[in-house]
C-alpha cells in the first residue's frame, strides 16, 4: 500500500508528464533542442474553410428521373467521384458528405484553401467518364533547324531571368506572397490556381533534382532561393509542411514553374490513347464477378445494344493489341485483346479486393444512372477574410479567460487562483487533443470549445460553493474538501452527461458545421470534467498541506 505523500507524488508527476506532452503538441514550434522535436512536430492544426479561406458547396441531386431508392443508391457512388475530382484539385483534406433533407438527397463539399472556385465547381459538376481507347503508335522525333535552336536558347534565357526576379520579390517578403505569385505567373496551369499547391507527395512521384531540393534540402517553412532546372522549366519551390503515412514521408509543397524548350528536338505532344466511340454512355449496368479458378473479384460491364456492336467491332479491329478502360481520364486497365468479344459484356480486371471491386460498380453505375447534380448553395471565404476570423477568435478566447479568471479570483480568491492554472492546463489539453485526433476547427468548432471552457468554470463553481457550504458549518479543512468533491460530483455528472447526449444528437444528425461544434464541445466537457475534478482537486490538496493556507478560511471563498 502506497501512502498519500507517496500518492500526491505519483499524481504529481503523471500531471507533470501530461502537462508536458499536452504543452509540446499544444505549442505551434518548438524550438530544435526540445525533447521529442521531431514526434511533437508531426501533429499540427486542421484548419477549416471558413478559417483557413475556401469554399462551402451543397448539391442536390436530380431524382425525378428515378426512383428515391434507386437515388439514394447512386448519391453514394457520386460522392466517390466528387471526392476523387476534388483531390484531384491538390485541396488538403476536404470534407465530402452525403445528406437527406426531406426527400432530396444533398452532397456538402467543404474545400479548404482553394484559390480558384468556379474551377473546382466546373470540375466537381463534370459527369463521371467511362471511356474505351485504343494504342497510338508512336511518333517520330523532329530535329531543330540552327536557327530554332538559337530561338529557343534565348527563350530559355529570358525565362531564367524571370525566374530570378520572381526569387527576388519573394525574398523581399520572406515568401509571405508565395501563393499570390504563384497564381499569377507561374506556367504549371495544373496548380497555379490553387496558389502554386502540390498538396502532399511522395519522393519517388518527382522528376530530379525537384525531389532531391524538396526532400533533402529544404526544411518545413523554408523555399529554393535559386532557380531549380529540370526537363520541364525553371522552379522556385517552398515546402510547407511534412508528414509520414505507412512509413513513408509525404511533402506538402508549392511551386512557380516557368517553363522552357528543349534544345534536343521536339517529339510530337500526342496522346498514346486514340478516343472510340465506346464508352458510358453505352453502360447499361455493371457487377462484382468472380473468376471461376482463382475466386479473384472482377467488375463487369453490359452493354446496351449500341454498345455491344461497338465492342465487337472494337475487339475485332485489335487482336492482338491492347485496349484501355479510362475511367475519369484514370487508366483501369488495359488489356490484350486475344479474340474479338461478342455478346456485348466486357470485364475489367486488376487485383482488386472485394471492397475495392463494389466501389468501383457503384462509381460505375451512378454515372450510368440520370442522376444530375445541381449546385444549390455556395458559400466563399478569402484567406485574408478567415485569417480575420482567426484573429478575433483568438482575441474573443483571451479576453474570456481574462473575464472568467478576474471573477474566479474576486469570488473564489486562492481556490479561484487554483482553478485558473487548472483552466489553462485544460486549454492545452483540449488543443493537443484536437491535434491528436485530429479535429478540422472552424467557427463553429471554436464557439464549442469557449463553451466548453465556460462549462468546466461551472464545474469548479460547484465544487466551490459546496466548500464553501462545509467550511461555513465549521467542518475541518479535509473533510470540508472530501464533502465538498462528493456532493458536487453527482451534479457535474448529471449536467455533463446531459450535454453530451446533446452533443451525440448533434453530431448524428447535424450538417458539418453543426457537427464540428458538437465534437469540440464534447471533447471539451470531457477535459473539463478531469482538469475540475483531478487537477484541480489536486492543487488544492497540495496547498492545503501548508497550516497557513488551511486555517484561512477567507483564501477558499468563506
Amino acid at each position: 500500500m502506497t501512502s498519500p505523500r507517496q500518492q500526491i507524488w505519483i499524481l504529481f508527476f503523471l500531471l507533470a508528464g501530461l502537462g508536458f506532452i499536452s504543452g509540446s503538441i499544444f505549442t505551434p514550434t518548438l524550438p530544435a533542442w526540445w525533447p521529442g522535436y521531431t514526434w511533437f512536430g508531426r501533429f499540427r492544426a486542421h484548419l477549416g474553410w471558413d478559417l483557413q479561406g475556401g469554399a462551402h458547396l451543397i448539391y442536390q441531386a436530380d431524382t425525378s428521373k428515378v426512383s428515391f431508392d434507386e437515388a439514394k443508391s447512386a448519391i453514394a457512388g457520386v460522392r466517390d467521384v466528387i471526392e476523387k475530382r476534388v483531390n484531384a484539385l491538390g485541396v488538403s483534406e476536404p470534407v465530402i458528405q452525403t445528406a437527406t433533407v426531406g426527400n432530396k438527397l444533398r452532397v456538402i463539399v467543404e474545400l479548404a484553401g482553394v484559390f480558384d472556385v468556379n474551377e473546382a465547381i466546373k470540375q466537381i459538376g463534370a459527369t463521371p467518364l467511362l471511356e474505351f481507347k485504343t494504342e497510338t503508335p508512336e511518333p517520330a522525333k523532329q530535329e531543330l533547324t540552327a536557327e530554332e535552336k538559337k530561338k529557343r536558347e534565348e527563350f530559355n534565357k529570358a525565362q531564367l531571368k524571370k525566374t530570378e526576379d520572381a526569387i527576388k520579390q519573394l525574398a523581399a517578403s520572406e515568401g509571405q506572397n508565395f501563393a499570390e505569385l504563384a497564381t499569377k505567373v507561374s506556367e504549371d496551369t495544373g496548380s497555379a490556381s490553387q496558389g502554386g499547391d502540390l498538396g502532399f507527395i511522395k519522393k519517388e512521384s518527382l522528376v530530379e533534382p525537384f525531389a532531391a531540393v524538396l526532400f533533402d534540402q529544404l526544411k518545413d517553412g523554408e523555399m529554393t532561393l535559386e532557380p531549380v532546372a529540370t526537363q520541364f522549366g525553371y522552379h522556385i519551390i517552398q515546402r510547407l509542411e511534412s508528414k509520414t503515412e505507412n512509413n513513408e514521408i509525404l511533402v506538402r509543397s508549392r511551386h512557380i514553374l516557368f517553363l522552357t524548350q528543349s534544345l534536343e528536338g521536339d517529339t510530337p505532344q500526342v496522346d498514346p490513347w486514340a478516343n472510340t466511340q465506346l464508352g458510358g454512355r453505352q453502360l447499361k449496368k455493371s457487377e462484382v464477378q468472380f473468376d471461376q479458378m482463382s475466386g479473384s473479384p472482377s467488375v463487369g460491364l453490359i452493354f446496351n445494344d449500341d454498345g455491344a456492336k461497338l465492342f465487337e467491332d472494337l475487339t475485332r479491329n485489335n487482336v492482338g493489341k491492347r485496349v484501355a478502360i479510362f475511367l475519369d481520364n484514370n487508366l483501369l486497365s488495359a488489356p490484350v485483346v486475344q479474340s474479338e468479344i461478342s455478346g456485348g459484356k466486357a470485364v475489367i480486371t486488376g487485383n482488386f479486393s472485394i471492397p475495392e471491386a463494389r466501389q468501383l460498380v457503384q462509381r460505375l453505375n451512378a454515372g450510368a444512372l440520370p442522376v444530375p447534380i445541381n449546385l444549390v448553395s455556395q458559400q466563399t471565404v478569402g484567406p485574408s477574410l478567415g485569417q480575420v476570423s482567426i484573429d478575433k477568435s483568438l482575441q474573443a478566447g483571451i479576453i474570456g479567460f481574462i473575464l472568467v479568471a478576474i471573477f474566479m479570483l474576486a469570488f473564489y480568491r486562492f481556490a479561484g487562483f487554483l482553478a485558473v492554472i487548472a483552466l489553462t492546463f485544460y486549454a492545452s489539453i483540449v488543443f493537443a487533443l484536437f491535434k491528436l485526433i485530429p479535429v478540422t476547427l472552424t467557427l463553429a468548432g471554436i464557439a464549442g470549445f469557449v463553451l466548453s471552457v465556460g462549462m468546466a468554470v461551472d464545474a469548479n463553481i460547484l465544487i466551490f460553493e459546496r466548500l464553501r457550504e462545509e467550511l461555513r458549518r465549521g467542518e475541518p479543512f479535509e473533510r470540508a474538501l472530501k464533502e465538498g468533491f462528493l456532493r458536487a460530483w453527482h451534479s457535474i455528472r448529471d449536467s455533463n452527461v446531459s450535454s453530451l447526449i446533446t452533443c451525440m444528437i448533434l453530431a448524428w444528425l447535424g450538417t458539418s458545421v453543426v457537427k464540428g461544434f458538437a465534437i469540440t464541445l464534447a471533447i471539451g466537457i470531457l477535459a473539463s470534467m478531469f482538469s475540475a475534478i483531478t487537477i484541480t482537486r489536486f492543487l488544492m490538496e497540495i496547498f492545503s498541506r501548508a497550516a497557513w493556507l488551511r486555517d484561512k478560511k477567507w483564501f477558499w471563498g468563506a
